[in-house]
């Protein structure tokens, strides 16, 4: 596994932590901790990583939580038979440490008409796929690309006609959620919380989706890692999805390493 840094960034690569220092983790779901795919569907994260994250959570007192653009009841199908604390739909949905949900909800007069503009839209762009979140909208194109510009438009559209609604663009989707939610918002709240209180958070994920989320990490003097191409406000860069698994594999056996009959944490 390789680790690249930005080229105004020298610190050493994220894996192996500081022994002796307290962290949280927080993994982005589809292109970090599961390989994207054509439908989002069809996206699964492989046993051993579910496993792997458990033994994490366990080594932090579960000071960690997956925080997607999902709706939770999908985060909870993906990383089962394990439970973690969760963010939905960034940051609308968010379930704490304590199975407490946080949610913002759209009203019925704003879900419904917004789900039929969008559906009569994308209906007439061959290959395009909406997907209904119940408090936002996913409108993906990764099957039809050449209808980005119209997707983007329509979308646009949508969020001038409701307002109190915001665009998230992500890799061949842009999202429609309520104002003011964001992976951010989400991280900040779960670090006003124990277990994560007083840790160091660390966030690692690979979309525009996930910028305000390493924004709010380096604010905190975090360790925030991109996974795969291009610039942002991560610190740290993960060539791929297999490079998480590895470092994953690596701070587990770091753990091992340093705790065996100590009882001591990371």
């Amino acid at each position: 596994m390789t680790t690249v840094a930005p080229e105004n960034i020298t610190d050493t690569p994220p894996p192996p932590l500081q022994e002796g220092r307290l962290y949280a983790f927080f993994f982005d779901v589809d292109g970090t901790l599961a390989a994207l795919q054509a439908e989002p569907d069809a996206v699964s994260i492989p046993l051993i990583v579910r496993d792997r994250l458990l033994a994490l959570s366990q080594a932090t007192d579960g000071a960690l939580a997956l925080v997607s653009g999902r709706p939770i009841a999908q985060l909870d199908a993906l990383s089962a038979p394990h439970r973690f604390p969760l963010a939905g739909v960034h940051g609308a949905e968010r379930r704490d440490a304590e199975s407490q949900l946080h949610r913002v909800t759209l009203s019925e007069k704003v879900v419904t008409p917004l789900q039929n503009m969008l559906q009569q839209g994308m209906s007439a762009m061959q290959g395009t796929l909406l997907e209904a979140k119940g408090m936002a909208f996913a409108l993906h194109y990764r099957q039809a690309p050449a209808f980005e510009h119209q997707v983007l438009a329509l979308a646009e559209s949508a969020v001038e006609k409701f307002p109190g609604l915001q665009l998230q663009p992500g890799k061949c989707v842009v999202e429609i959620k309520p104002q003011g939610t964001d992976k951010g918002a989400a991280i900040r709240a779960f670090m006003q919380e124990l277990p994560f209180k007083g840790r160091i958070p660390v966030f690692v994920g690979d979309d525009l989706t996930d910028e305000k989320g390493f924004l709010a990490v380096n604010a905190m003097q975090g360790i925030s890692v991109k996974v795969g191409e291009g610039a942002g406000h991560a610190h740290y860069r993960l060539n791929d999805v297999a490079d998480v698994y590895d470092w994953l594999e690596q701070l587990l056996s770091q753990i091992k390493h340093n705790n065996v009959g100590k009882g001591s944490r990371l």
